[in-house]
């Protein structure tokens, strides 16, 4: 059985160090938005670049069925990869973002 506390801690922290790198630049914040309730969690970006607009995700994560789904990852690392190196079970994560027939060829699960 997952242990939901962990899972939840290790989204957290994962998220809140990606914010933390990204707070450097002045014009573009780093908001982190936790919904422990329904298990919702994303590091989202606000603000203006070059008078441009800047808003939206950057990561989001849920927990369902006891697993963490990672539903985007707008960054390069592999934060499957971070996830495993906190602890948390393979068989527990699911690279929500890829189509349900391609699951099956990572080494993620499925659902």
């Amino acid at each position: 059985m997952a242990d939901l506390e962990k899972y939840r801690e290790c989204i957290r922290k994962l998220i809140t160090e990606y914010a933390q790198l990204a707070s450097s630049n002045n014009e573009i914040e780093a908001q982190t938005i936790f919904d422990v309730e329904q298990d919702h969690y994303q590091l989202i970006y606000i603000g203006w670049q070059n008078r441009r607009r800047v808003f939206g995700p950057v990561m989001h994560f849920d927990i369902k069925n006891g697993k963490i789904w990672i539903q985007w990852n707008g960054t390069e690392a592999d934060v499957g990869e971070q996830l495993m190196a906190m602890g948390i079970p393979k068989n527990d994560i699911v690279v929500g973002f890829h189509p349900p027939y391609i699951r099956q060829y990572t080494d993620y699960a499925v659902g």
